[in-house]
């Protein structure tokens, strides 16, 4: 799962991406509202979190902007603005969950977990379920009937990808982007490489889930009879 991170305190953005890289979250961090809209208008996140007292842009025109453009992306409000009127205009503009500044980490993880479970409704009690094949999402471990193996981490963020769009196409760009970052200088490649390692596990598995090529487009699972 891919999270953008949008908080303008730098000491608090750093512990919340070591958090959240901790429990195999993949983070991109923001420090201001408007690189922030920037990248949540990607649409290639799985969820938000969104400080309000932001630069340049505040946080509510922020996800103003974000819903205008008919983005469903679940949005959690971090903030220290912890009046009812402040988290009903939040949650009135769009948000989808609203914390107050200070918090545990452990609620915050539960809260980002709920967001996910609501926004995959393919995800159910920690796992990802596709044909015959299932994900733990906690162990890495990807199951057909009683067989198994344990994913690596790039392996393990394409296979959920994959799992979570079925049958729609993936271009590699946005493999690329989703899996390892706008900074990273991954190519085609590597793409073609991890798809290879897990159309190996795959087969191993005997499952009837194949991942397509669709030349010059990208890729997409296939379900065989």
């Amino acid at each position: 799962m891919r999270i953008l991170l949008v908080e303008d305190e730098v000491s608090l953005s750093d512990a919340l991406v070591q958090i959240f890289h901790k429990n195999k979250y993949i983070v991109d961090a923001c420090y201001d509202g408007e690189s922030g809209l920037d990248n949540a208008l990607s649409d290639i996140y799985d969820i938000i979190v969104l400080d309000l007292m932001l630069p340049k842009m505040n946080g509510l025109d922020v996800l103003r902007e974000i819903r205008k453009n008919k983005l469903t992306t679940p949005v959690l409000l971090l903030t220290a603005r912890d009046s009812i009127a402040d988290k009903v205009s939040g949650l009135d503009v769009g948000a989808d969950d609203y914390m107050t500044k200070p918090f545990s980490s452990e609620e915050l993880l539960a809260r980002i977990r709920s967001l996910s479970r609501r926004s995959a409704s393919v995800i159910f009690e920690n796992v990802l379920q596709w044909s015959d094949l299932t994900l733990n999402l906690s162990t890495y471990e990807l199951f057909c009937g009683s067989q198994s193996f344990k994913l690596g981490l790039k392996e393990f963020s394409m296979m959920e990808l994959f799992l979570k769009n079925g049958s729609r196409i993936l271009s590699k760009e946005t493999l690329i982007v989703k899996i390892w970052g706008y900074e990273s200088d991954a190519e085609n490649n590597n793409v073609e490489v991890y798809v290879s390692f897990l159309r190996k596990k795959l087969a191993h598995l005997h499952s009837r889930v194949s991942i397509k090529t669709v030349r010059g487009v990208g890729y997409c699972l296939e379900e065989h009879s």
